[in-house]
């Protein structure tokens, strides 16, 4: 039977963002963390935070286990605004304070070019940890915008500052 192939037109879409996510389990008790957050996802998306068009789950892998998501944005101010308010700064708040035996890593990846990531304790490189050299996020790297170089103020502020980390 013939193949049939297609593609998608995303003339519409100029600033479209895409972001993969993961949570990998680094010891046994991260298996509680990475269940609750879940529900919690879950939730977040059927709330349809504004600027979200589209979010896939994911199984990277099942030794050990690590789990994730796509997400694919409208532009990168609605992704800002919504990983800088309610539910997802709390998340952050919690995760940085213990990240419940768990490593965690995404990817930005822009229509318009350019890409920026950050992997909080993963054991091994994962990703673009691979190939490219690694920087603390901190300072010009400690935010996806500062990452990414671009123009503008912050949306709303940080669920952390710089330095409440070690």
């Amino acid at each position: 039977m013939a193949v049939t192939r297609q593609t998608v037109d995303l003339s519409g879409y100029p600033d479209l963002v895409v972001i993969y996510l993961g949570m990998r389990v680094n010891r046994f008790a991260g298996l509680k963390t990475l269940m609750g957050f879940g529900p919690k996802i879950a939730k977040s998306v059927e709330a349809q935070p504004e600027g979200l068009l589209l979010h896939e789950n994911f199984l990277w892998s099942l030794r050990p286990v690590h789990a994730g998501m796509r997400q694919y944005w409208r532009d990168f101010d609605s992704l800002e605004r919504w990983a800088r308010s309610e539910p997802h700064r709390q998340w952050w708040q919690q995760f940085v304070r213990d990240s419940g035996s768990t490593g965690f890593w995404h990817e930005t990846y822009f229509l318009r070019g350019g890409f920026e990531a950050v992997y909080d304790d993963m054991p091994a490189p994962y990703g673009m940890m691979r190939f490219a050299p690694l920087e603390r996020a901190k300072g010009a790297m400690f935010s996806a915008r500062k990452r990414l170089k671009l123009a503008g103020e912050e949306q709303l502020q940080p669920a952390y500052a710089e330095d409440e980390l070690a």
